[in-house]
């Protein structure tokens, strides 16, 4: 009987902390990707760096689905670059500490939209391309938010206690 109760137990916590490794994981990588692209010499120079957010965003706006909203993206490609990789920051770091975590969720979800409808498009065959499974990987934390080892626990765990 004392077995079966500390195998409950373990269930409970292990279904409690399911998505922790996947929101640890997630976090960690759009922080290591927006930090990437600051740090890369590259990224924010013009058309005539192929390896540039500008060029890159150029070479694709023809094949991809959203190719008008490159075209925007191509008015301002420096500021459209940096909001981008921003963008990373802010959902990688809301994920990690679980802050507004379903808002940081569907950011990342967003992003990887974005980039699955850019970059990833034509992969063939599409399950090659990873931008679409950082998409599905993202969908459990929109749903689920991050209510455990989180920011959004401790105010909410706050504010019950001051109302009472």
């Amino acid at each position: 009987m004392g077995g079966t109760l500390t195998r409950e137990r373990l269930k409970a916590r292990g279904t409690t902390y399911a998505l922790l490794p996947l929101r640890v994981f997630l976090g960690v990588t759009f922080i290591y990707a927006a930090l990437f692209k600051f740090t890369d010499p590259h990224y924010l120079h013009g058309l005539s760096d192929p390896s540039s957010f500008a060029a890159m965003t150029q070479g694709l706006k023809d094949v991809s689905p959203i190719g008008p909203l490159l075209s925007l993206a191509l008015k301002a490609p420096t500021a459209f670059a940096v909001v981008f990789a921003l963008g990373e920051l802010a959902v990688g770091i809301g994920t990690l500490v679980g802050l507004l975590g379903r808002v940081a969720a569907l950011g990342g979800a967003l992003l990887n939209l974005s980039l699955f409808l850019t970059v990833s498009w034509q992969t063939y065959p599409y399950f090659l391309g990873n931008d679409l499974i950082y998409l599905m990987a993202w969908l459990p934390l929109v749903l689920a938010g991050t209510p455990y080892l989180s920011l959004d626990a401790w105010l909410l765990s706050r504010r019950t206690r001051e109302r009472a």
